[in-house]
């Protein structure tokens, strides 16, 4: 299969790796995750993620920044109905809390999306420090929390870079396993290290989650091996399968973990939530048993 040029992608890969491996957090650790290419499981990865961390006993929100709305759907809510939402928030400076709202899991909520959120981009260009209005936002809540995780659009506009600036604990980056998976990185990449040196100096790539994985091709097992040779370090060890039960969940407005717990999907995102938390709070003193 054809890898993008290494001359390509190098200097932006070295350059967004090398932030800070274990940066201090507010009481919240805040985790953005992105990719600018649709249809990765990014919106998946944070909804499931989100649920398996509250049923490990963490405190959860999920921040729904994309118009989409998608993650808000997910997770049982209707964007239509989301008033106030993550838009009254950004732009009208409605608090953050009159905009949370729980979900059918214990120990997860929302800060839903809303189609108003699609004209956002465009309204808060006028607003001074438009780049911090989530980051000061969520500083109203991280205290409630031990996980935010924010799902970013799949652009690179004012929206992801609010969430970028938010992030003090890291960007994870859904990659699907299929042909150039790595297409369009090196963009991001950039994105990541202007951000940190502009607007969030602890802003790091905590780790790339290989989606959409299908064991029965040798596509997706070159995939695999080209993905781990660029991001030797960053990768996690768990794989997201291709699971049609992971694809159902969200029409019914459930994750996951309560649509089919068995499921292959399922057992992935649990170890995945299980490396995620060993990752992050390894270097916690008196963290919760993961």
């Amino acid at each position: 299969m054809t890898t993008p040029p290494s001359s390509i992608l190098h200097s932006e890969r070295t350059a967004a790796l090398s932030g800070d491996a274990s940066p201090a957090h507010q009481r919240a650790r805040i985790v953005a995750v992105a990719n600018q290419k649709g249809g990765v499981a990014k919106t998946t990865t944070v909804v499931n993620l989100g649920a398996y961390l509250a049923a490990a006993g963490r405190r959860v929100l999920v921040v729904d920044l994309d118009a989409q709305a998608n993650a808000t759907t997910s997770l049982g809510v209707n964007p239509r109905n989301a008033t106030p939402s993550t838009y009254d928030v950004l732009v009208d400076d409605r608090p953050t809390a009159e905009a949370i709202c729980t979900t059918a899991l214990p120990g997860l909520d929302l800060l839903p999306a809303a189609p108003d959120l699609a004209g956002a981009e465009v309204e808060i260009t006028q607003i001074m420090a438009r780049e911090r209005l989530l980051a000061r936002a969520l500083a109203q809540v991280a205290d409630r929390y031990d996980y935010i995780l924010i799902d970013d659009p799949p652009s690179l506009g004012l929206l992801t870079v609010n969430g970028l600036t938010a992030a003090t604990d890291g960007l994870v980056i859904p990659v699907q396993c299929e042909y150039l998976a790595l297409e369009g990185l090196s963009q991001l990449l950039r994105t990541v290290q202007q951000v940190r040196d502009v607007l969030n100096s602890k802003l790091h790539v905590l780790g790339v989650v290989l989606t959409m994985y299908d064991s029965r091709t040798n596509l997706g097992q070159q995939v695999v091996q080209e993905v781990r040779n660029f991001f030797p370090k960053e990768c996690f060890k768990t794989i997201i399968p291709r699971n049609v039960r992971l694809s159902e969940a969200p029409s019914y407005g459930q994750t996951i973990a309560s649509y089919a717990p068995a499921s292959s999907g399922a057992l992935a995102y649990q170890a995945l939530a299980a490396e995620f938390m060993q990752r992050l709070e390894a270097t916690t003193p008196n963290a919760p048993p993961v």
